[in-house]
């Protein structure tokens, strides 16, 4: 396989009494991106963080910050992710009437553009902004929580998804976040993906394991 496989941690798993330290700690380990949920309690069912902690985060690490807005609406907040240091800016469709124009705004303040699919959203949907796009985000578990079982379901959305970036010869990430440990990583990267988030998985066995934990995410083993 001559696909380069990057972890992108989820901070969520991490001890927020020690946020940046641990931020710090993964990327030492090897994280390639680091992995900010975002989440507004009315677009998914959970509420986690904003701009002003995406900020205090970002002299602790010079990964590329991966941030998944799983908010409603969203466009009136680029500007303050893109502030807050923000390089990848990752939207879901359903999150406002017009996917396009959230696009050209992320890519107008500066970031990366991802767009994200839930387990019960078409892999046609994405297809529209596939000349528009950085990165494409497969949920494997409905989003809003971490800690919930891979859903196997999504294995061939992520392998269409690997054919259409193929084919349009484009530099776009395809990744998976959900249920990723080292039982799944392994089938998601043969079905294709190239970026795995892993939230629990990398963070199990505190700071001495991390290094190892990606790693072995890393090879698929």
């Amino acid at each position: 396989m001559s696909r380069n496989i990057k972890i992108a941690p989820s901070i969520l798993a991490a001890d927020f009494a020690k946020l940046g330290e641990e931020v710090g700690a993964i990327s030492t380990a090897g994280a390639d991106y680091i992995h900010l949920d975002v989440m507004d309690g009315h677009f998914v069912p959970n509420i986690s963080f904003g701009p002003s902690v995406i900020k205090s985060l970002r002299p602790w690490s010079d990964k590329l910050f991966d941030v998944h807005l799983m908010i409603a609406p969203v466009d009136p907040f680029i500007d303050a992710f893109a502030e807050a240091g923000a390089d990848i800016i990752t939207f879901h469709p359903e999150a406002g009437p017009h996917g396009h124009r959230t696009a050209q705004a992320i890519r107008a303040a500066g970031c990366k553009v991802g767009v994200s699919i839930n387990p019960g959203t078409p892999v046609s949907v994405v297809e529209p902004f596939m000349g528009d796009i950085d990165l494409v985000l497969v949920m494997t578990v409905n989003p809003g929580f971490g800690g919930q079982r891979f859903i196997e379901g999504q294995l061939s959305k992520i392998e269409t998804l690997r054919q259409w970036i193929d084919a349009s010869g484009r530099d776009i990430d395809l990744e998976v976040d959900g249920g990723i440990n080292f039982d799944t990583a392994p089938k998601a990267i043969a079905a294709g993906a190239d970026v795995l988030v892993a939230g629990t998985a990398t963070f199990t066995g505190g700071r001495s394991a991390y290094a190892d934990n990606i790693a072995r995410l890393r090879s698929g083993t």
